[in-house]
């Protein structure tokens, strides 16, 4: 009687068994169905957009797959993490503060007026790469690479905004700006295209910002210098605007 009955329960469990695996297999079935009809939902609603915002889209995957495979030097445990000290030197060579001190520094120390000319107008073109990249930041704003690391260093200098990379702007506006007006050798001119496409480079290894954002810093950069000579400031210009000043505050005080 014993036997009977175990059979039975056995028949009785095998029966169920059967019963939830085929009620399982039944779930899953109509799970994959449901998430295949998400998918080609999915699929309608990106074919039913503009074609204009599928290949926006499209570049936009291709900039992301890009920066990711650049940044080998994001933090110490990435490919490359042994050169990121270096790759950060030379990113520091590209920022706005060593470029400003040197220039001011050149401008006091400067012995003729062309040399003066030079750096002056020099300065305001820093100034000026500050306010449109500022600009521009502050109207697209987009963020940065997650992977993007905020060590000690780069805490006090990165901005949040990510479009364009102010580094590669200055690094293409001054390298022009060298070339057309202090560089005279072609060894110094392939040292300072190099530099240029060096700093532009540490950006990305150190995945501090987009593919996108660092071409089109460099074409920004390169168009701002026929801004700079549009706007070229001469040392005459600047001593009478000078002396204008002065005269309307003498003629203020003294009536």
């Amino acid at each position: 009687m014993s036997s009977a009955v175990s059979r039975r329960n056995s028949c009785r469990g095998s029966q169920c068994g059967t019963r939830s695996s085929s009620s399982s297999l039944e779930c899953r079935r109509r799970a994959s169905n449901c998430s295949y009809l998400a998918t080609s939902e999915e699929l309608s609603v990106s074919l039913s957009q503009p074609i204009v915002t599928i290949t926006l889209r499209f570049f936009l995957a291709i900039d992301l797959w890009l920066s990711k495979r650049f940044g080998v030097c994001a933090c110490e445990d990435s490919s490359w993490g042994g050169i990121r000290p270096l790759v950060r030197l030379v990113e520091f060579s590209g920022h706005v503060i060593p470029w400003l001190i040197g220039t001011l520094y050149a401008l006091l120390c400067g012995q003729t007026v062309p040399e003066q000319e030079i750096m002056l107008n020099l300065a305001l073109a820093l100034l000026l790469d500050l306010l449109l990249v500022r600009l521009v930041k502050t109207a697209i704003r987009r963020r940065r690479p997650s992977q993007n690391r905020t060590d000690l260093f780069s805490t006090f200098f990165i901005e949040r905004y990510s479009f364009p990379s102010g580094h590669a702007t200055r690094a293409a506006m001054c390298a022009r700006f060298l070339l057309a007006q202090l560089v005279d050798t072609n060894s110094m001119r392939v040292l300072v295209l190099g530099w240029a496409g060096l700093v532009s480079m540490s950006r990305l290894l150190l995945a501090r910002h987009y593919v996108t954002d660092v071409g089109f810093g460099l074409l920004m950069g390169y168009c701002q210098y026929d801004l700079v000579e549009r706007l070229w400031v001469t040392w005459d210009c600047l001593q009478d605007l000078l002396l204008m000043r002065l005269q309307e505050r003498l003629n203020k005080v003294y009536g």
